[in-house]
């Protein structure tokens, strides 16, 4: 088995970059959900509410940030890491996050049509896992729904997408899934049963199968909405009224991994 794919997400909830290689800090993948879309009363908003999202991109290089959206030039400006903090509401969490300014918010606001702000989480702010799946007291992430690494196979989506085509929906891209790592030369689903893997010289402990929610019937290309793959993934993949799809993983410590690389169970 191999990595076949790798993506970050810079600003949570819109679209992925894939990546050649992607370098493991403190909370995952450099970047990866590092920044946050609030509305007016500081709480994060998601393709769930806002399907329009998916239509943005942003990237970090060089200590700049820059979004692109629909109809609109894009905007770079210097990432902000000492400014202005505001506590903002994601999921239970209270985190403590810099706000980006007001030419961002300005954009972000004309582009989505509804007033926001742009946060990047605080460096010296740790948001920590939950301590039932946690595997050590330090393990923490970035604005990700609850973990830092999420792993899909390649087998697992082609054996969705049989489904999909035998219902006479179309397949899927595996864009649908958000995943940080894909890997290649699995069986269908073998990600289940993986509890740890080592990918180099970096551990990965896979903890906790990954509940698909509605994002993932909205099409990343036009942001419209659809069934699938919810409707056919709940015929076969929901335990306890949740529909499954990849693992939740965490990783042991920092380190390299890159597209071609070999993984191992271990």
């Amino acid at each position: 088995m191999r990595i076949s794919s790798l993506h970050h997400y810079p600003v949570k909830s819109m679209r992925g970059i894939a990546l050649s290689e992607a370098a493991f800090g403190v909370r995952g993948i450099a970047h990866d959900r590092e920044f946050l879309v609030v509305d007016a009363a500081d709480v994060f908003i998601t393709q769930r509410g806002h399907a329009r999202m998916a239509l943005f991109a942003a990237e970090v290089a060089g200590g700049t940030l820059t979004l692109r959206g629909p109809e609109r030039a894009p905007l770079s400006l210097p990432v902000v890491q000492d400014g202005a903090r505001r506590p903002v509401q994601i999921w239970r969490d209270t985190v403590m996050a810099v706000d980006q300014g007001d030419a961002a918010a300005a954009w972000l606001s004309a582009g989505l049509e509804m007033p926001v702000r742009l946060v990047r989480m605080a460096d010296d702010f740790a948001r920590t896992l939950d301590p039932v799946y946690a595997k050590r007291p330090t393990d923490q992430t970035g604005f990700a729904d609850g973990y830092p690494a999420l792993v899909v196979s390649e087998a697992s989506l082609d054996a969705l997408n049989a489904r999909l085509i035998a219902r006479a929906s179309a397949p899927l891209p595996m864009n649908r899934f958000r995943p940080n790592i894909v890997v290649g030369g699995a069986a269908p689903f073998a990600e289940d049963g993986w509890k740890r893997i080592r990918i180099g010289g970096m551990i990965f402990d896979l903890v906790k199968p990954c509940a698909r929610c509605e994002v993932t019937t909205t099409d990343q290309d036009t942001a419209e909405k659809g069934l699938e793959p919810l409707a056919t993934l709940a015929t076969f993949r929901k335990v306890n009224g949740k529909v499954m799809f990849g693992m939740n993983a965490i990783h042991a410590g920092p380190g390299v991994v890159r597209v071609g690389d070999e993984v191992v169970v271990a």
